[in-house]
């Protein structure tokens, strides 16, 4: 089961010193095999998501992510991407530079246009009760749309425990993407 970490401004608000200090706080307590550095707020992206980038290799994270900026990806080195439902047009060109990419899903069909469209993989949301994030989905539907796919799901949203854990791989989810569950 891969674990995904995305980040919450809430922790560092936008210091790269602040940034750099909960990293190390929230890394030394658990290794991600995935993270993304995810701030919509920001006016220093391109500084913080740097400082990320250089945090996440120095503990050996094998996928780092930047959140929907894929050409900022590409010229920062990350290894990937984590596009949002409204980025469906600019996975090939994500592709074209080489970036792993990673696509948010809320639907069945979403998950099948990610697949086709050549997405490395996709989180499904939500499946557990999640602040602001509507109905959960629910084991039963990430049941389905994994057995659907062959694009590596993660599954997100209200993952917090570790029962929910082995909840979301009992359904053969490929991993669990969460903000909460990381923060010690």
């Amino acid at each position: 089961m891969k674990s995904y970490l995305i980040t919450d401004p809430a922790l560092y608000g936008n210091d790269a010193n602040a940034l750099e200090y909960a990293l190390d706080v929230v890394l030394s307590h658990s290794l991600p095999d995935f993270a993304v550095f995810r701030d919509k707020q920001t006016a220093h992206y391109p500084l913080l998501g740097d400082m990320f980038i250089q945090t996440c290799r120095a503990y050996k994270i094998p996928k780092i992510l930047l959140h929907s900026d894929y050409v900022l990806a590409s010229t920062l080195g990350a290894s990937g991407v984590h596009l949002t439902s409204t980025q469906f047009n600019v996975i090939k060109e994500a592709k074209a530079l080489g970036l792993y990419v990673i696509i948010s899903t809320h639907t069945h069909d979403e998950a099948l246009k990610a697949q086709e469209l050549g997405a490395d993989a996709i989180t499904y949301s939500p499946i557990f009760v999640s602040p602001n994030k509507g109905e959960p989905k629910g084991l039963e539907d990430l049941k389905e749309i994994v057995d659907r796919i062959r694009v590596p799901i993660f599954a997100l949203g209200g993952i917090v425990t570790q029962e929910h854990i082995n909840a979301v791989e009992e359904c053969g989810a490929y991993g669990f993407a969460s903000i909460r569950y990381f923060i010690p």
